[in-house]
């Protein structure tokens, strides 16, 4: 039998290193999944939902380097957007296969028919459409290529027809290049940057994912100066262990010491971050960039210095330039803060809650002690997100995966789907909102049919926790942040995993252990306090003053017992407000 397009397709997927692709099969796709079942090697994952394929997708390509995930015709790639702008926005090296109607259908507004340029021309580094069997291989490597090298999405439209055609032989090349350089500053912009370090004596250093290979030189460079290092969540798992200067996050999920610590100093080194929110960043000290996409130098921050190189290769260049500093006053300033940050978090720890109430940094800190040392976790955004980013520690050999530039809700169990796949035998836990875990629900049957033995903890405050602060912060009565939620543990084992819920604080270690001694996939349902909140590493006054009238508001609406319950869960707080 001749080999089809669709089956060129997938030897040259297999041929990129791809194991699996994430998809619901259907119409337009159907000849790309008899291709994968022909030729056995690739596997087909079929989620419930393409969203959740997609997020899988991205989470595999994050940890393993390349993925794949596909949508049929009109509404099935439409639901892949979601994930794929995730992906994009992370770094993450997916094809998108997203089969369309017949070619001869083009133009007609047939059932079904989308216009893929337009539909995904937001969320990708490369995406064309393929209507010939000659143009196909070209743009399949020329896709690959793309997605590798400049750490994206590529989609590859393909009307159903075409795939199965008579494959035909591409006259470029067909293999896959993913080179690697070393790029670094020239010789004058390292030694003026070596000047500049000379003469300043208060010195932060601040991480973020591009420095994620560069935990030694980082760690290198910060005693030869003294200096602190803070880092963003994305680089939280590579730079915060071993390091001995590291004084956490600053940021909307941060800590006070990193801020300060940025504020007090006259030169701030950012090194491969690309860091979104300026109103923590310093505006009268020195700041000087390094990152390997020269294009985002200076668009956080008022920039002195911007240095085009990857961290690792610009440190190992520059780390011979720089001499010992012997005053380290400013270092141990600094570090002193810290530790009276951890101090106040433990705080929080040790009260627990009560029943239906439970403290959410109690859980999270359960959640660090009785993880792997080289466990995978997934964080929803929102509240699972300022829990995991400050309770969960790095040990040099965890991962901890999000939407951290997305910011989407309903990342963190598909998320865990493509890292149980990518890393068989590696802990793998999902930190789920309830809000985040009731919209891609479906997808829980994709972990049993799998057998992927997830460990899904949901903190469960019956609310879209982000959501409410974020209202009652800007001076506006919480409404409609309220969930009804099923009991999440019995949908779990209608599901066929174990499922859990925990209403008392006495009970969380236990149910851990469990869910996380269990050799499948487990789901623990927390009734955490709804109105446990955020506190930021910097308190402005217009929060606090929103936050009161917010609260005036309820209680001349009739809602005074809310308004006493979110004092009395927040009592703890009123230290970091003094």
């Amino acid at each position: 039998m001749a080999k089809s397009v669709a089956d060129q397709l997938v030897e040259m997927l297999v041929n990129a290193g791809v194991k699996r692709i994430y998809a619901v099969t259907g119409d337009s796709l159907n000849n790309v999944n008899d291709a994968v079942r022909r030729e056995g090697s690739i596997q087909w994952i079929h989620v419930r939902h393409e969203e959740a394929g997609a997020y899988a997708a991205g989470a595999e390509a994050q940890l393993n380097g390349f993925a794949c995930c596909a949508g049929s015709s009109g509404p099935g790639h439409v639901h892949l957007i979601n994930g794929l702008y995730d992906a994009n926005r992370s770094g993450a090296a997916v094809i998108a296969i997203a089969s369309t109607v017949s070619s001869s259908e083009y133009g007609t507004e047939y059932f079904q028919e989308t216009n893929t340029i337009k539909l995904f021309d937001d969320c990708n580094v490369y995406n064309q459409v393929a209507t010939t069997a000659k143009q196909f291989p070209r743009m399949m490597q020329a896709a690959i290529q793309a997605a590798l090298n400049q750490k994206g999405v590529a989609v590859i439209a393909l009307p159903g027809d075409l795939t199965g055609v008579d494959a035909e032989e591409s006259a470029t090349a067909m293999q896959v290049f993913n080179p690697v350089a070393e790029i670094k500053p020239p010789a004058p912009a390292l030694d003026q940057l070596a000047e500049l370090v000379a003469r300043r004596h208060k010195i932060t250093i601040f991480c973020g994912i591009g420095a994620a290979d560069a935990h030694d030189e980082v760690v290198e460079l910060s005693q030869k100066l003294n200096a602190p290092v803070g880092y963003s969540f994305r680089a939280k798992m590579d730079i915060q262990y071993d390091n001995p200067n590291e004084i956490g996050m600053t940021g909307l999920l941060g800590l006070p010491a990193a801020y300060h610590s940025m504020h007090e100093s006259d030169l701030l080194i950012l090194l491969g971050t690309d860091f979104p929110y300026t109103q923590f960043m310093p505006t009268d000290c020195d700041i000087v960039q390094i990152d390997i996409r020269p294009e985002r130098i200076g668009r956080r921050a008022k920039v002195s210095m911007g240095l085009f190189g990857s961290v690792k290769d610009t440190l190992k260049a520059l780390l011979p330039l720089i001499d010992q500093k012997t005053d380290d006053s400013f270092l141990k300033a600094q570090l002193k803060v810290y530790d009276e940050v951890k101090k106040k978090m433990q705080t929080y720890v040790d009260d627990c809650g009560k029943k239906e109430n439970i403290h959410p940094e109690f859980v999270a800190s359960l959640v660090n002690e009785f993880a792997a040392e080289d466990a995978i976790f997934t964080v929803d955004t929102g509240m699972s997100c300022v829990w995991g980013s400050r309770y969960i520690q790095a040990t040099g050999k965890r991962k901890m995966l999000g939407s951290f530039n997305h910011g989407s809700m309903a990342n963190a169990m598909p998320q865990a789907i493509g890292a149980a796949l990518a890393c068989p035998g590696r802990q793998v836990i999902a930190l789920c909102g309830d809000g985040g875990l009731s919209m891609l629900l479906g997808d829980l049957a994709t972990i049993t049919q799998y057998k992927l033995p997830v460990k899904i903890v949901v903190f469960n405050n019956r609310s879209l926790g982000m959501v409410k602060l974020e209202m009652e912060v800007a001076g506006i009565p919480n409404w409609q942040t309220d969930m009804f939620d099923p009991d999440f543990a019995m949908v779990a084992h209608a599901m066929g995993m174990k499922g859990i819920t925990v209403s008392d604080p006495d009970d969380v270690k236990q149910a851990l252990k469990e869910a996380f001694m269990y050799k499948g996939p487990a789901l623990v349902n927390i009734m955490t306090d709804p109105n446990a909140l955020a506190m930021p590493p910097k308190v402005e006054f217009e929060q606090v003053k929103g936050m009161a009238l917010s609260m005036t508001k309820m209680m001349l609406n009739g809602h005074m017992d809310e308004v006493l319950d979110t004092f009395k869960s927040n009592y703890k707080h009123l230290k970091d407000l003094i």
